[in-house]
């Protein structure tokens, strides 16, 4: 599920204090990068299901790798994890109220801290 008017379509963010940021707010950057992209994933474990708010993003200028690169960011996702298969976003997916009201929550504080430090 995309979760759109968030206001991080086409935001950049240098990715120091967007690591910063997301990671404040619970989310994991661990090994999900490359030179060009970055994943911020928040993990919900729920009765319903396992469930991640993704945040991804693509390097502009400088290296990802290097920590020093200008992040442009995309459509935060919302998706169901299927074991063994991984996690699925399709719109015929049914997401808990909660996990969908506490995800906009916490794209709704990271956009507004985005927002502090232009």
């Amino acid at each position: 599920m995309k979760i759109e008017n968030t206001g991080f379509e086409n935001e950049r963010v240098d990715l120091a204090r967007l690591t910063d940021i997301f990671e404040d707010l619970g989310f994991d950057l661990a090994g999900q990068w490359d030179y060009e992209r970055v994943t911020f994933d928040r993990k919900f474990e729920t009765k319903e299901g396992v469930f991640y708010l993704r945040v991804q993003g693509y390097a502009v200028e400088g290296d990802v790798g290097g920590s020093n690169a200008m992040i442009n960011l995309l459509t935060p996702l919302l998706g169901k994890h299927y074991y063994p298969h991984g996690v699925e976003y399709g719109e015929g997916e049914t997401f808990p109220s909660n996990v969908v009201s506490t995800s906009k929550s916490l794209l709704k504080q990271a956009k507004e801290r985005m927002d502090a430090i232009k």
